[in-house]
């Protein structure tokens, strides 16, 4: 029997508006050294683009003292792979100007995710880059739930579709569900409900996606940091005959200028909570986006009860997910006829993964630590 490899595994998660990475021993599952640059070209924060947030990250890796010829891979998240990414990929440049290409369905995220490979690659010139793809999970949707009701030509020609988004996420959380109940991931109908400064929502039936928030792109579904979520196709059209908004204008709204920071002027759920209690004018907005956000939340809990017919668990995930007790009890509240009841303190006690559902309720709620990386990791890890 071989030993197996020793190395390590830089992942490197671009998001919109934030990059986390993580130094990764693949195969002993645990992280060396892990870092978030955040708040990414707002206003007052000193990191102005990706670029430099990576070259900040790098200046990290140097000031830790771990020797990086250890590093043997690195992993990156990428938000789109269209029709023809799905599996973890070896990247080229040819698989770069794809990525690059695709930013026209993931406006905020492909972006950051090609400058985080030109980076690094540049950075670490001799090892396998690898890019995970958050489309990944849902690729296999069924076709009702995947398919848009347009023109099927139209549709076909120009890959329109429920693409679905943090698939990474979604996959890995479902399974450690599985793991903290002890039970079989093939038995188990699960919503995971992924919220951060994204956020999406899935249901997965017997380890295997068969609905999700997100579509074509990033904007579909829950309300988000910056992103509208959910919209009439037709506010669009209103908005380019009476205000003559054109197509660049109408993607900076719905993307960057929309959802929580629409509707109260931050997108940081941590801001947002912290203005709703300090009332006033700015008070009574922050309230309305989140009454907004919880709202639209609890609608898609509700229809994917109706998709699965049996829900086992409900699981939490992501920076607000993980961190907002009052999102968990108030997007949840007063489901005790469907089975779902919150126990108030476990839902405000404990860390890591745990159960914080109260012992009478037939579905089982829990809050587990989404773990991205360790997953790209172990993707990336393949390609060594």
């Amino acid at each position: 029997m071989t030993k197996a490899a020793s190395g390590l595994v830089l992942v490197l998660n671009s998001g919109s508006s934030s990059i986390k990475y993580q130094l990764v021993d693949p195969v002993a599952g645990t992280a060396l050294l892990s870092g978030l640059v955040e708040q990414i070209g707002e206003a007052d924060s000193p990191v102005a683009d990706h670029a430099a947030g990576l070259r900040l990250i790098h200046q990290q890796l140097v000031d830790s003292g771990i020797d990086l010829a250890a590093v043997r891979a690195v992993g990156h998240r990428v938000v789109h792979g269209g029709n023809l990414f799905h599996a973890p990929t070896l990247i080229t440049d040819a698989v770069v100007a794809e990525v690059a290409r695709l930013a026209e369905l993931a406006p905020l995220h492909n972006p950051a995710n090609v400058i985080g490979i030109e980076v690094a690659r540049t950075d670490f010139p001799d090892v396998p880059h690898v890019a995970v793809f958050d489309t990944g999970f849902f690729h296999s949707l069924p076709a009702a739930a995947a398919s848009y009701a347009v023109d099927h030509d139209v549709a076909t020609r120009y890959g329109i579709r429920r693409y679905g988004f943090h698939g990474t996420s979604h996959e890995y959380v479902s399974g450690e569900v599985a793991a903290v109940l002890g039970r079989d991931p093939g038995e188990l109908n699960i919503i995971v409900l992924h919220l951060g400064n994204g956020a999406s929502a899935s249901a997965v039936q017997g380890g295997v996606a068969v609905e999700t928030s997100m579509g074509l792109t990033p904007l579909e579904g829950l309300v988000m940091g910056t992103r509208s979520g959910d919209i009439d196709p037709g506010v669009l059209f209103h908005l380019n005959r009476t205000a003559q908004m054109g197509v660049d204008e109408l993607d900076e709204l719905l993307n960057r200028r929309s959802g929580l920071k629409g509707l109260s002027g931050v997108n940081d759920f941590r801001e947002l909570l912290e203005q709703r209690e300090a009332g006033g004018a700015l008070g009574e907005a922050a309230g309305l986006a989140y009454d907004v956000y919880i709202h639209r939340l609890r609608k898609y809990v509700g229809a994917y009860l109706a998709v699965l017919g049996r829900v086992d668990a409900i699981a939490f995930t992501a920076g607000v997910g993980e961190n907002a007790p009052s999102v968990r009890e108030d997007s949840l509240a007063g489901l005790d006829g469907l089975g779902i009841v919150v126990d108030p303190e476990r839902n405000r006690t404990g860390k890591g993964a745990r159960v914080i559902s109260a012992d009478g309720s037939r579905t089982t709620v829990l809050v587990v630590p989404t773990n991205e990386e360790l997953a790209i990791a172990r993707a990336a890890w393949q390609f060594v």
